[in-house]
């Protein structure tokens, strides 16, 4: 029968966390003092979850579109035992959410996983699919050593799947044990059932050929300014296992050492974050353990950043979501986070007495500003009925490429909800500099109605899972009545 865990699931909103501030104070150590050590379970769930938290599944918030209802245990189904865990992927339209996804956390204060060099557990489906994302680090506390896979092929016989661990001697006191999200996708929208069983972490002795990346891997050469940030992204390790298969996972920063060229010029945290600091020419490059990382990133600093041209119209005929020039609407958040397909990084950051919003690693990304979860804290959306243009200024980071395009989305969600597209080809941008557009509204094609308008999406796609430009800065972003 299927065993339906109602006191074993809970969820918890990522809004909702809580920052983590250390404490330190002085006191006496003994020559003798002895660093304090974690216990070394290896399993983490074979018939019954071992050593996790009561509620041992936390699903991730579902007003974001998580469906905690979907998981459970089947005592029908299991590769080794009695019991597996099982889930009901969901169908988009699902009204409990469309996707499934959570964390496995441990009891008590964390485990020691150094001595082992893969999670690994075994996998089947009732049909062919995809799993989306499957890894461990994840907490909701927070995700520093963050290792996850993604698109992990699924069969209808139990297969085993390796998750490389991509530097052990880091995992001394590990809370996340086990995270995954996942939806129909890659069936085209049709619900099926995933079973999972003997989730453990392994010291397997047969993964070589260690390989970590940054930037992809990618050597890249571009303009910096002072006093403008660069998040480093594309993040991996990849290793060869035993069967021949070089399997990549995206690695937590925190698995990496970082160097810099010339601190003078750039510096750099243990996040992956590069602050420019002075003019100049500055290399960064990292590895993990012994093993240099490919990719490197090179910045040219000639001085400080060259803004977009401040606008000019009067403030009663504006309805602004981002830009210093006004005094912007209430809006939810400038990075959607669309997961588990959206590649996005970034969001606004300060430059100066001024700010701008940079975008990274772009396929598409949305600026939400109709979000009426929590009621004390609800952005409404805009009727821009009254309204005749949209206003956006954007610098493209790179160099353009024919086909290059920037598909702009508004959604209207009103009785029904419309969506109204607009795309600005190759030709109407620029490399390195400020483009400015001021959209007819009745250019967006599919956008009948105006007076619920929450959202505005960035799409650089051609095709599915084909981006075409990856790194942009945005500015002076409002609605306005001409």
């Amino acid at each position: 029968m299927i065993h339906k865990l109602t006191n074993s699931i809970r969820w918890i909103g990522l809004a909702g966390l809580f920052a983590m501030v250390a404490i330190s104070c002085e006191r006496e150590v003994s020559d003798d003092a002895v660093l304090a050590t974690f216990p070394n379970t290896a399993e983490v769930y074979t018939d019954n979850p071992v050593g996790l938290t009561d509620q041992f599944f936390e699903s991730f918030n579902p007003a974001e579109g998580y469906n905690p209802e979907a998981f459970d245990t089947d005592d029908t189904e299991a590769y080794l035992g009695s019991s597996s865990i099982r889930l009901d992927i969901p169908a988009p339209n699902d009204p409990d959410g469309g996707f499934v996804g959570g964390v496995f956390s441990d009891r008590g204060e964390g485990r020691d996983l150094s001595g082992y060099d893969a999670l690994t557990f075994w996998i089947k489906a009732s049909r062919t699919a995809v799993f989306d994302e499957v890894g461990f680090g994840t907490t909701f506390t927070g995700e520093r050593f963050a290792t996850k896979r993604f698109g992990v092929p699924l069969s209808t016989q139990w297969r085993k799947i390796i998750i490389p661990i991509p530097d052990p001697s880091k995992l001394t006191q590990e809370s996340g044990l086990f995270s995954f999200i996942t939806g129909s996708e890659s069936t085209g929208g049709v619900g099926f059932t995933i079973w999972i069983d003997e989730i453990k972490f392994e010291s397997l002795g047969t993964l070589g050929q260690y390989r970590p990346a940054i930037l992809d891997g990618d050597d890249i050469t571009q303009e910096g300014f002072l006093e403008v940030p660069f998040q480093l992204s594309g993040l991996t390790q990849t290793v060869n296992s035993e069967s021949g298969e070089d399997i990549t996972v995206l690695a937590s920063p925190s698995y990496f050492n970082f160097e810099t060229s010339n601190s003078e010029v750039a510096t750099i945290n243990e996040t992956g974050l590069v602050s420019v600091v002075g003019i100049g020419e500055v290399e960064i490059t990292a590895s993990i353990g012994n093993d240099v990382a490919a990719g490197s990133l090179t910045l040219n600093v000639d001085g400080g950043f060259n803004f977009a041209p401040g606008p000019t119209r009067p403030a009663e005929d504006v309805v602004s979501l981002f830009s210093d020039a006004y005094d912007d609407i209430p809006v939810s958040r400038y990075n959607s986070f669309f997961e588990p397909f959206q590649t996005t990084l970034g969001g606004v950051v300060q430059v100066g007495p001024e700010s701008i919003i940079r975008y990274t690693d772009l396929n598409f990304v949305g600026i939400v500003f109709n979000d009426v979860t929590f009621p004390a804290e609800a952005v409404q959306p805009v009727n821009a009925t009254g309204l005749t243009h949209l206003h956006l200024d954007i610098n493209v980071q790179e160099e353009l490429q024919p086909g290059d395009q920037i598909k702009l989305e508004l959604t209207n969600y009103g009785a029904t909800e419309t969506v109204g597209s607009f795309t600005i080809t190759t030709d109407d941008l620029v490399s390195d500099d400020w483009a400015s557009f001021d959209i007819p509204l009745s250019d967006f094609s599919g956008l009948t109605d105006r007076n619920r308008i929450g959202l505005l999406l960035f799409n650089s796609e051609v095709g599915a899972n084909n981006p075409t430009i990856s790194t942009i800065f945005l500015d002076n972003i409002y609605f306005y009545t001409e």
